[in-house]
């Protein structure tokens, strides 16, 4: 065990894709449920991916690498969310199994599209799958010193689990 608390009471609900909407740059988005059929559009999303965007090692650099990454991401078992622009991928949100009866949250999108609101729906409508799919408890780890995200994820109703490391765990309980 990791020791690792959650909230007492459930977050407020959230909404389950598909969503539309306009973002803060003007743009449609369209926020689906995601799976291995979208695998060759993902891997061209994460090619573009800015190296500087990168956090915790991931996502993988090379081509190769990223294959094999989502190759476990998009299993049975995860929940997927992609935001798309134009027909292409933008965004993508996932909810992984960890050995605990939780799920780790992880969230991508490309540079271009950062800081327009895309971040904050894609994570309501994976929170929205997840509760959909009976999952009760979920946690990611932010580095420290991302402000904004960890602003963002307080905003949906994570708390702080753990901070004994330079990166902080949050969660959050759907049901």
């Amino acid at each position: 065990m990791t020791g690792r608390t959650y909230p007492d009471e459930p977050a407020d609900s959230f909404p389950e894709p598909p969503l539309e909407f306009t973002d803060g740059e003007d743009r449609e988005i369209r926020i689906e449920r995601s799976g291995v059929d979208d695998f060759e559009r993902l891997v061209g999303m994460y090619d573009e991916f800015d190296p500087a965007d990168r956090a915790q090692g991931i996502p993988p650099v090379k081509e190769e690498a990223v294959r094999e990454w989502l190759d476990t991401l998009l299993s049975e078992e995860s929940v997927n969310v992609v935001a798309v622009h134009e027909g292409e991928p933008v965004g993508h949100a996932i909810l992984v199994p960890d050995r605990e009866a939780a799920y780790e949250l992880a969230v991508f999108v490309l540079g271009d599209y950062q800081s327009a609101g895309i971040g904050t729906r894609l994570l309501e409508a994976l929170l929205g799958a997840g509760r959909a799919a009976d999952i009760e408890k979920v946690w990611l780890t932010v580095e420290r010193w991302n402000e904004p995200a960890i602003a963002l994820y307080e905003k949906l109703g994570f708390e702080t689990s753990n901070a004994e490391s330079f990166e902080l765990e949050m969660a959050i309980r759907l049901s």
